[in-house]
């Protein structure tokens, strides 16, 4: 079973930087779409990024100019690097790919920004 896990998060100040990690378990990586979704308590979850296997990107209007998705394919590795961070952007950070014909998820990091 693939299993996609993600690190990088915590608490920071307005204004401030994350970067986050997900590292996914499967040798079908590179040819993978990965996407960042988060989820705020009370709020659905919404697409925040995604990355194509020829690295195409796509962001969520609320975090274009701000946030960059990225992979490295030699560490199974896609990043988000998250700056001028806002409240509004509190949540938890999950990485999703479709592997073996299912959708599948990590457990999520979160990410809380302080005033």
């Amino acid at each position: 079973q693939v299993q996609l896990v993600e690190s990088g998060g915590g608490l920071v100040q307005a204004g401030g930087s994350l970067r986050l990690s997900c590292v996914v378990d499967s040798s079908t990586f590179s040819i993978k779409t990965i996407d960042w979704y988060r989820q705020a308590p009370g709020n659905q979850r919404e697409l925040v990024a995604s990355i194509t296997s020829d690295s195409i990107t796509n962001y969520a209007d609320s975090v274009k100019g701000r946030f960059t998705v990225s992979r490295d394919n030699a560490k199974n590795t896609v990043y988000l690097q998250m700056n001028t961070l806002k409240m509004e952007d509190t949540g938890v950070y999950s990485c999703h790919g479709f592997f073996g014909l299912r959708h599948t998820w990590g457990k999520g990091t979160q990410v809380t920004v302080s005033s």
